[in-house]
């Protein structure tokens, strides 16, 4: 891949990512570098917030900081040094020691560009935010969980449909135009696009999630089924579980049906673009498949996508990608096995 920010930064983009820098990579390259440093700059974000290190009000601080320095509202950064030293992932650590580096980075594109990446980023720490004051005082021992869908749906928005939004503003700045009913519907069926892979994230991450006190399947939906957050730290309460998670797999599959809309209306002479949105489409079926079949609730039964699926699904989308018959039939396969 050609340079995107600088040598070391692509580095440590590389480092902070899977799939997503597989995407990056297929991206035309009048996007990709803009593509590339939203993502560095919410990782970054991500970082603060999941840290081990801090209290819940240091960590709100310290994103409030940055959040307002990149913003223009602060004049300096915070000091992230404490935090960089105790990442497990050198490459996050790294990320935070050049924090500096990743911001000066926006002055090399244009105001309509540095708009588009304050605008997502502001709504992506806001989710950031919202999640470290709703989980302040989780622990395995004292459940906390969302309460609603509604709520579910708005965190999706904050920390995905909003890179949806701003993949497909960028997009329509530099690659191509559409019409006015057009762009908005594109816009409505980006922000699905985003929801659908955050909650390929949040149905994948329970066990995890669960042993940080944290439940992101709403308690009011749990209490339908007479189960409580804390029953889903029993694996053998996967068949009691079963039909509530079955619908939100279900309610997964229908964004990612929004997904394939969204394709479809790209230009079919805006290869690398299509193919950097199929990728994620198809890695995301075949989780889902994943998930249908397996126990989520069993930490050691961890179900994820190995790297040599990963490969056997680029070599699909490169085959599949320059035709626009092979490239439905690729897409529709996908979603049938995701269905059923």
């Amino acid at each position: 891949m050609a340079e995107l920010l600088d040598p070391e930064l692509d580095k440590i983009l590389e480092g902070t990512s899977r799939s997503f820098y597989l995407s990056l990579g297929k991206l035309p390259s009048k996007i990709r570098s803009q593509v590339g440093l939203l993502y560095l700059l919410a990782r970054t974000s991500d970082t603060i917030a999941d840290s081990e290190r801090g209290s819940t009000a240091d960590r709100l601080a310290w994103l409030k900081h940055y959040g307002g320095f990149v913003q223009g509202t602060e004049e300096s950064l915070p000091d992230l040094s404490g935090l960089a030293a105790i990442q497990r992932n050198p490459a996050e650590g790294r990320l935070l020691e050049v924090v500096g580096s990743s911001v000066a980075c926006m002055d090399g594109f244009s105001n309509d560009d540095q708009e588009r990446i304050k605008r997502c980023l502001e709504i992506i720490i806001s989710g950031q935010t919202l999640d470290l004051e709703r989980f302040a005082n989780a622990s395995p021992e004292n459940m906390v969980s969302l309460q609603n869908d509604l709520d579910l749906d708005d965190y999706a928005y904050r920390v995905a449909g909003s890179v949806g939004e701003f993949w497909t503003s960028v997009s329509l700045g530099h690659l191509f135009k559409l019409g006015n009913e057009d762009e908005r519907k594109m816009y409505e069926l980006a922000v699905r696009f985003g929801k659908a892979l955050q909650m390929i994230n949040i149905l994948r991450d329970i066990p995890e999630d669960l042993a940080m006190g944290r439940c992101y399947i709403p308690a009011a939906a749990l209490a339908e089924i007479d189960l409580i957050p804390s029953n889903l730290l029993d694996h053998e309460n996967i068949e009691s579980f079963r039909p509530l998670y079955s619908r939100y797999l279900d309610l997964t599959a229908d964004h990612l049906e929004a997904a394939i809309e969204y394709i479809g209306m790209l230009p079919h002479s805006q290869f690398r673009l299509r193919g950097a949105c199929m990728l994620p489409v198809l890695i995301a079926y075949r989780t889902l498949e994943k998930l249908r079949e397996g126990n989520v609730l069993d930490p050691a039964q961890r179900i994820k996508i190995s790297r040599d699926e990963i490969k056997g699904v680029l070599k699909q989308v490169a085959l599949a990608v320059p035709f626009p018959g092979s490239s439905s039939k690729l897409l529709n396969k996908a979603r049938n096995a995701g269905r059923c």
